[in-house]
């Protein structure tokens, strides 16, 4: 039975309460620097059914393998330093992103759903692997962990079970959280430190699972993940049936206007989004739509062109086959040749034999 279920009520609290640090980071933060690379945009909508194929090129996988099955996508720890995650190669402004999953068992394990920015704006769902009853919201604006009052713990049936319906709505006003559908947390943009740390620029996609309860994290985050990992009770694996994420903004790429980290500040450059012409290509045409495609004048020279091919590979079949033939021919004449040659030196030998040609002398006996 796990920890958690043994804790009185104030310890139950407490162990709700419990610190947690946000648990990204980013490659270069424009905050810092004005030479950050612009930001590719999804620019569109798409649904990812991981029940029946891989996520595709538009997500990157990261700290280990993920297999992918007719229940969905299976992320598995097996050992210390895994922590598979997709991670889009895209990233929304403002948007919603809906994951079913079912999380992870294990003390100290944590199933994942992050949407992060390069200036370290960050919403989170995350599942403990020893909690069975909540699911825990939480946010942070520009890295800011000054103080940890920002995580929301919400009542949650077998999460580690069932697969639950996670969605995440962010728009300029307000941010939105969901369980199957019900809405079970609303953030205002004033709310978050009068909007200093409302999450406000173009956000990439996270899903995965990792140990916070890792014995190098820090004793608040391995207190908040329910206890030490051990590992050698594992496998532990999440499970991601699928991934839906639209982006309300409409361009091509994102970009930082300055150092503000403002949502006013992020440019939009118009244009189709590669990564939307992508995902919304139409599939290779098969061999009969290609045909139905054909105009009739074609469609008679394919047909003309098919039936000159035919009676070519008719005309070269009966060629080889004559050929064959006299070939064959050639090789019984020789045979017969041969057979009634043997046939009369086989019939003087028994002749000479018959007369005592071949019969030996006293002397060479």
């Amino acid at each position: 039975m796990s920890p958690l279920l043994h804790l009185s009520g104030l310890g139950l609290l407490a162990y709700l309460a419990a610190p947690v640090a946000a648990q990204t980071f980013t490659a270069c933060n424009p905050l810092n620097t004005t030479n950050c690379p612009v930001d590719i945009a999804l620019g569109t909508n798409h649904t990812y059914d991981l029940t029946t194929s891989a996520a595709g090129d538009t997500w990157n996988t990261t700290a280990g393998t993920i297999d992918y099955r007719l229940a969905g996508a299976e992320f598995t720890m097996t050992s210390r330093g895994d922590a598979p995650t997709i991670q889009s190669n895209y990233y929304i402004f403002g948007g919603e992103v809906e994951v079913w999953m079912k999380a992870a068992t294990g003390q100290g394990v944590v199933s994942s759903i992050v949407l992060q920015s390069d200036d370290l704006d960050e919403v989170d769902w995350e599942l403990i692997g020893g909690n069975n009853t909540h699911v825990m919201t939480n946010y942070f604006g520009k890295g800011n962990t000054t103080s940890y009052d920002r995580a929301v713990w919400h009542p949650i049936d077998k999460p580690q079970e069932n697969f639950h319906n996670y969605t995440t709505r962010w728009t300029k006003e307000q941010i939105e959280w969901f369980v199957d559908g019900a809405s079970v947390r609303v953030l205002k943009y004033g709310e978050a430190n009068g909007g200093k740390n409302f999450p406000q620029t173009p956000m990439q996609v996270k899903v995965g699972i990792w140990a916070g309860g890792d014995k190098d994290n820090d004793k608040d985050t391995i207190e908040w993940a329910g206890g030490e990992t051990d590992y050698g009770k594992g496998p532990y694996t999440m499970w991601v049936r699928s991934v839906r994420v639209t982006d309300f903004s409409r361009g091509s790429e994102y970009s930082y206007g300055d150092m503000t980290g403002s949502w006013d500040s992020i440019k939009i450059k118009p244009g189709n989004s590669t990564i939307a012409e992508e995902l919304n290509a139409p599939p290779p045409m098969t061999a009969s739509q290609r045909w139905n495609k054909l105009s009739p004048g074609a469609k008679i020279g394919v047909g003309s062109a098919v039936g000159a091919s035919c009676v070519t590979m008719i005309v070269l079949a009966a060629f080889y086959c004559i050929r064959q033939r006299r070939a064959g021919r050639r090789e019984r004449a020789i045979a017969d040749q041969e057979f009634e040659k043997e046939t009369s030196e086989l019939m003087v030998y028994r002749q000479r034999m018959a007369k005592g040609g071949f019969a030996m002398s006293s002397r060479e006996v």
